[in-house]
C-alpha cells in the first residue's frame, strides 16, 4: 500500500492553493478570475504584487519538496508516486473543481526532493530560458524536459518515467502558450499587457 499512500500524501500537499490563499488574504481577490485564471506565482504576479508572486513560487516548491523528502523517510519504495501526486494535485486540486495551476514550480520542488542536481539542472535552465527570453511558460516548459534529462544522465532511472509523464502534463496545460508562442503573441514578464 506504499505506492497508494505516497500518491495521496502528493496530492495532498500538492492541492493546497497558495497563490489563492495568500491572493486572498492580502486582498487582491480570487487570483482565478484575472490573467491567465491560474493559481501559481506567474498569475500571482499579475496582482501587482512581487511579494505575493515570491512567496506563492516558494510556497508551490516547498510543496513540491515536502511530500518527496517525507516520502523517502516513510516510503522509499514509492518515492516516484509521492513526486507524480505533488503535481497533480497542483495542476487538479479537488479543493478548486481541479482547476488549479500548470505545475512549473511545484515540480522544481519535487526535482529538489528527489536529487539536488536534478533540481539544480531544472532551475539553471528555467532561470537562464527566462533571463534570455523573458517568457514564463517557455522557461518552464523547457525546464521541465531538461528535469526528465537529466534524470537519465544522472542515473536516476527510476525516476525517468515519472519526471517525463509529468513533462507532458505540463506542456499540454501550456497548450494555449503554445499557440501564442507559434504566433508571436505570448506575454513577456514586464512587457506591456
Amino acid at each position: 500500500m506504499e505506492w497508494l499512500y505516497a500518491l495521496l500524501l502528493g496530492y495532498a500537499l500538492g492541492s493546497i492553493p497558495f497563490g489563492l490563499l495568500l491572493s486572498m488574504a492580502a486582498g487582491k481577490g480570487d487570483i482565478r478570475q484575472i490573467g491567465s485564471g491560474n493559481i501559481g506565482a506567474t498569475n500571482v504576479l499579475r496582482t501587482g504584487s512581487k511579494w505575493l508572486a515570491a512567496a506563492t513560487l516558494l510556497l508551490d516548491l516547498g510543496k513540491g519538496f515536502l511530500p518527496v523528502f517525507l516520502a523517502w523517510h516513510w516510503f522509499p519504495s514509492a518515492v516516484p508516486l509521492a513526486a507524480l501526486g505533488a503535481v497533480v494535485g497542483h495542476c487538479f486540486p479537488v479543493w478548486l473543481k481541479f482547476r488549479g495551476g500548470k505545475g512549473v514550480a511545484t515540480n522544481a520542488g519535487v526535482c529538489f526532493g528527489i536529487a539536488w542536481p536534478i533540481g539544480l539542472a531544472y532551475a539553471a535552465v528555467w532561470i537562464a530560458m527566462l533571463a534570455i527570453f523573458r517568457i514564463s511558460s517557455l522557461a518552464g516548459m523547457s525546464a521541465v524536459v531538461a528535469a526528465a534529462i537529466a534524470a537519465a544522465v544522472l542515473g536516476a532511472t527510476g525516476f525517468v518515467p515519472v519526471l517525463a509523464a509529468i513533462a507532458v502534463l505540463v506542456i499540454v496545460l501550456h497548450r494555449e502558450n503554445l499557440k501564442r508562442l507559434a504566433n508571436g503573441t505570448e506575454p513577456k514578464i514586464g512587457g506591456r499587457k
